[in-house]
Order: structure tokens, then C-alpha cells, then sequence
């Protein structure tokens, strides 16, 4: 097999959880020197789960883990109420040009930074991110990717000496980068679209859709017979490469709902997996059932390609798997009509930010992490 074709196999949902899953067999036969799991603390994880979806959709109608979800400021619906195209497929288009940079604009802002918005709302991390690159979006500074600078960044985000965000210049490249590679973003709507069998979409393709299209807007990441890997990594437990694509499939889950708006019917949802950002992985630290084997990697600076992160995200996948099943059987839900992208959303990433938040004055994630703003 030559290695552009090992590349192109490393860019699909099933290589990111054949190798998670790789991993988790190496942790519990306790062969991770960073990693222990201690699988008895999955029921612990997954009732706090189950509780977390309760509280927040006591009817259980839990929508998709989507950005979509952050586009809302005093219980306004944003997304809703702003100027757009009334023909499906030209919403979809739109919907393209604002969820995808938003999406590239999610990584970590850090504890301190809040966004002001006109509503008269006071936004923090996720939300404040999304309420700002929507913002962004409506005033025009997102028409052309290709331009945005550090200083357009630091405006539409109230970027100032009190109010800082963590990675404005690796964020800021980013938009550059997707600008140079694709152009408008609605032009990967019109390339998902050529892919529909009988008006059906897979959703593992709309990943794969990005990761080819996509690969060369990651800053300073590893590359396999000329191909870009992206959110690829190495670790010393396995040959070969740990593909995460974290931030892709976080795009493939948001970009269902357009395509959805558009005519497309999404198939195969559960054929995405899981999340391997800080407050799913944070999750299975804080409930114990990832431990740290040197207790002092709490208190360290971690990078993001060392074995450590790469373990934890790598775990982060393949522990959702097995507590989806855990949380379905609690909620009393079937999986075909609670599939992964529910649990995500009712579910663990909530229950990661509310076990944080417990635990943490910050509310932050249980490791620090040296990130650029384009993988947390």
C-alpha cells in the first residue's frame, strides 16, 4: 500500500475509532505509561450523564451536538431571526458560510474572556464564541476568509488587555487558510450534495468531504505521501498514526442540519464518533475513570502531539462509545432514535462542563494544555 493510500485511509470516522479502540485494549491491559482506566467508574460517568440529559430535556427530545446549539443570547434564536435565503438550497449554502468558520472559531477560549452581545447578553466560552462568529458573519467580515487578520479576530471577539482569548493569531490563520484552500465555504455544500445517492448523504462521507477538502489549512501538522494528515498524531503504544479529527467531525455534526434544510436526508449518524475535546475527555477524568499514573501531569503543561494529550483524546473516543450504550439504557432510549450525536449533546459534553465546574473554580478543563487555538 503506497502511502498517499495510507494517508487517504487515516481521513475517514472508522480509522478514528479502530485506532481509539486499539488504544483503550493497550490502557486496560495497562500497557500506557501516562493512562489507567478504571472501567467500574463508567457507571458513575454514566449516570451523571443520564442525570445531565434529564435536567436539561426532561421530554428526552434532545437535539444533534451541533454549533448550531450556540447561536442563541437571552433565549433568542440568532440563527433564526437573521437575514438569509428562503430557497432549501441556497439556505444551505448560507448555512455553510457561517457554521463552518464558526466551527473552526470553537477551540478553547479560555477562563477569562466574555463576549457582550447587543441582546444585552454576557456569553462565555462556547456560546460567546458562537454568538461572536455569528455576529461576525452577519457585519460581512466572513465574505472573505482570505482577508481576516489577527485585528478583525480581536474586534468581532472583544479581544482587549481585560478580556483575553487564547489563540486569536492561530485562529485568525485558520480563516486564512480556509479562505486560500476552498474559497467560500459553501462550495464543500455543493460537493457534499454531488455525493447523494437518492437524495441520501452518509454522514461518515460529509467527514470525508472536509478531510480532503480541508487538509491543508491545519498550521504545522504531519503529512503522509504528500497528503495532509490533520488531526493526526503519533504515539509511542501503536505503528503508524492516531487519527482524532476532532474539530472535523464537530464540522460533520453541524453541517447535518443544513443539509437537512436542504432536501438531503443524513444516514448513518453513528458512523461519526464521539468528541475528543476537554470536556468529554474531562468527563471521564473527573468521574475517575481516566486516571493520570503520575497524579503531578495534573499540575504540568502538556503539548498537544505528546503521548499524554494524544492518549487522553484517543481514550476520550473510544470511552464514549461504551458509555452511549450506558446512557441509553438509563434514559430507557433506543439507539436508532438516540444515536451518538444525542448523547454528546444532553449528555457527556454537559456533564464534562457540569462535573468541571464542581470541581474547578474556572470551570476549565483538568489538564493545562499547550493548544494554538486549532485542536481544543
Amino acid at each position: 500500500m503506497s502511502d498517499a493510500t495510507t494517508a487517504r485511509a487515516l481521513l475517514t470516522a472508522a480509522a478514528v475509532r479502530s485506532r481509539a479502540h486499539e488504544l483503550l485494549e493497550i490502557a486496560l491491559a495497562d500497557g500506557l505509561a501516562e493512562w489507567r482506566v478504571d472501567l467500574a467508574r463508567l457507571d458513575a460517568a454514566a449516570d451523571l450523564t443520564a442525570e445531565t440529559v434529564r435536567a436539561n430535556y426532561p421530554d428526552l427530545r434532545v437535539p444533534f451536538h451541533a454549533r448550531w446549539r450556540h447561536f442563541t443570547a437571552n433565549g433568542r434564536d440568532l440563527w433564526a431571526e437573521a437575514e438569509k435565503p428562503s430557497e432549501p438550497m441556497e439556505l444551505g449554502r448560507a448555512a455553510f458560510d457561517l457554521v463552518i468558520p464558526s466551527v473552526l472559531l470553537d477551540a478553547g477560549a479560555g477562563p477569562a474572556w466574555r463576549y457582550r452581545d447587543p441582546t444585552g447578553a454576557e456569553l462565555a466560552r462556547s456560546e460567546g464564541l458562537g454568538v461572536a462568529s455569528l455576529r461576525m458573519w452577519e457585519s460581512g467580515a466572513l465574505d472573505d476568509l482570505s482577508a481576516v487578520d489577527p485585528a478583525a479576530v480581536a474586534e468581532a471577539f472583544q479581544v482587549a488587555d481585560d478580556n483575553p482569548l487564547v489563540g486569536v493569531e492561530g485562529r485568525a490563520a485558520l480563516l486564512r487558510r480556509l479562505g486560500e484552500t476552498v474559497g467560500r465555504p459553501a462550495r464543500l455544500f455543493d460537493l457534499m450534495a454531488a455525493r447523494t445517492e437518492d437524495g441520501r448523504l452518509p454522514a461518515p462521507v460529509i467527514l470525508e468531504v472536509l478531510l480532503a477538502e480541508l487538509g491543508p489549512i491545519w498550521p504545522g501538522r504531519l503529512s503522509l505521501g504528500g497528503v495532509p494528515l490533520g488531526d493526526c498524531w503519533r504515539h509511542p503504544a501503536v505503528a503508524g498514526f492516531v487519527p482524532i479529527h476532532k474539530l472535523s467531525q464537530w464540522m460533520s455534526y453541524s453541517l447535518i442540519e443544513p443539509l437537512q434544510w436542504a432536501g438531503i436526508e443524513v444516514t448513518d449518524i453513528d458512523g461519526l464518533t464521539g468528541l475528543a475535546e476537554y470536556r468529554n475527555g474531562g468527563l471521564f477524568v473527573d468521574t475517575g475513570v481516566l486516571v493520570l499514573k503520575d497524579p503531578a501531569d495534573r499540575d504540568r503543561e502538556h503539548p498537544v502531539d505528546g503521548p499524554l494529550v494524544v492518549g487522553w483524546r484517543a481514550l476520550t473516543v473510544a470511552l464514549l462509545d461504551r458509555l452511549a450504550p450506558l446512557v441509553r439504557e438509563r434514559l430507557g432510549v433506543r439507539a436508532e432514535a438516540f444515536p451518538l450525536a444525542r448523547v454528546l449533546e444532553g449528555g457527556s459534553w454537559a456533564a464534562g462542563r457540569r462535573i468541571a465546574r464542581e470541581l474547578r473554580a474556572d470551570g476549565g478543563p483538568p489538564l493545562k494544555i499547550l493548544s494554538d487555538g486549532t485542536v481544543f
